[in-house]
């Protein structure tokens, strides 16, 4: 990884001082509040979209860690990816009449009736990573650069199989596509980060996609599921890759990821002909992908980042004061222009990931070698 990824890091690393985790959260068990804090006779309610994700889990654990920590109480909910059930639990919380909600929406736009709820009862709502679609009740929205997301990943592909050399070269390298969930926001938004790198190179033939399956349409993947990226996998590699190798799958997830490998080693693909494969989330399964040679690379985002600035909004909408943000121009969902905190999301491989998430703390050494 050349030397300008590192750079991307300094960003976070003043923000490594951050609040440990909490204790694991699974949905609906409440926590005592501090004592003496800020919070104090406050109660949050954070909705997120899925315990199959380590990372929502981490998100989870973080904000109900810091949150407790200036006193509020903290119910913390997770819907499984069933936008009912995530309905369900935000009503719950209205009739409880939190102070505030925190919303990681399973479908960014299956809220609108229970949002208007809780807008009706006073109920401030942050939308987190997953910004709120066609509502004028969220506030401010918490988040990665996702658009930043997708540049960094096809950036990663540009200089790793070093197209500008395969251009001048007159080669080119077969890849396929496989980008996130559609009732996902930040799955566009990624696509368009890739596409706006790659796009010249599949227009002049130094990338070649054998299935023709390059749109956002074509390549989206339903509620971001392992299982339909590994199915996706298996038919372009038997429909079009029978006589040629796969050289690039563009994976926006880590989880599309692991079914990408498995899809490779079922077509016998060996460390010989394995192809650059990355990811997003920076997982542990993941990272223990990249330095074993199965994943090429991982976009890491650090949920302790994240979470310090949703809590930074909780607390200032629920204190009368103004959050933190940093871009009040891109996030139109629809109905409004949403205030938001854009966090830098960075590049991991096999040579920076030591000095990004074990020296970071994120990992220990002890988490990679077991």
């Amino acid at each position: 990884m050349k030397k300008k990824l590192l750079a991307l890091s300094l960003s976070l690393a003043m923000a490594f001082s951050l609040a440990a985790c909490g204790n694991g959260g699974s949905g609906g068990s409440d926590s005592p509040s501090g004592e003496g804090g800020v919070g104090e006779g406050k109660t949050v309610g954070i909705a997120m979209p899925t315990q199959s994700s380590e990372r929502w889990i981490k998100d989870g654990d973080n904000m109900k860690a810091q949150l407790e920590e200036l006193g509020y109480e903290v119910k913390l909910q997770y819907a499984e990816d069933d936008v009912q059930m995530q309905v369900s639990q935000i009503e719950n919380f209205v009739a409880q009449q939190v102070d505030c909600l925190v919303i990681a929406a399973v479908d960014s736009g299956a809220l609108t009736t229970v949002e208007a709820q809780a807008k009706t009862a006073g109920i401030p709502i942050i939308a987190y990573d997953r910004l709120l679609m066609d509502t004028d009740a969220v506030s401010y929205y918490a988040s990665f650069d996702n658009k930043g997301v997708g540049t960094a990943i096809a950036n990663y592909i540009v200089e790793a199989k070093d197209l500008e050399a395969a251009k001048a070269a007159g080669e080119s390298y077969t890849i396929e596509f496989f980008m996130g969930s559609p009732d996902d926001n930040n799955a566009v938004l990624l696509y368009e980060g890739i596409m706006e790198v790659l796009q010249p190179y599949l227009d002049d033939g130094t990338l070649v996609c054998k299935s023709g399956r390059t749109s956002f349409d074509e390549t989206c993947i339903l509620r971001w599921s392992q299982e339909e990226a590994q199915k996706n996998c298996e038919n372009y590699l038997s429909g079009f890759y029978a006589d040629e190798d796969l050289d690039i799958a563009c994976s926006a997830f880590d989880g599309f990821a692991y079914g990408i490998r498995s899809a490779l080693e079922g077509a016998g693909y060996t460390d010989a002909n394995w192809p650059l494969i990355t990811g997003q989330d920076a997982e542990l399964m993941a990272v223990k992908n990249i330095i074993s040679g199965k994943q090429s690379m991982t976009i890491y985002k650090d949920t302790r980042l994240l979470a310090d600035k949703a809590v930074g909004m909780v607390n200032a909408v629920l204190t009368g004061t103004e959050p933190e943000v940093n871009d009040t121009t891109t996030y139109d969902n629809g109905v409004k222009v949403v205030p938001s905190y854009l966090c830098t999301p960075v590049a991991v491989d096999k040579s920076n990931y030591e000095e990004l998430l074990v020296d970071g703390g994120y990992y220990t050494a002890e988490d990679l070698a077991g």
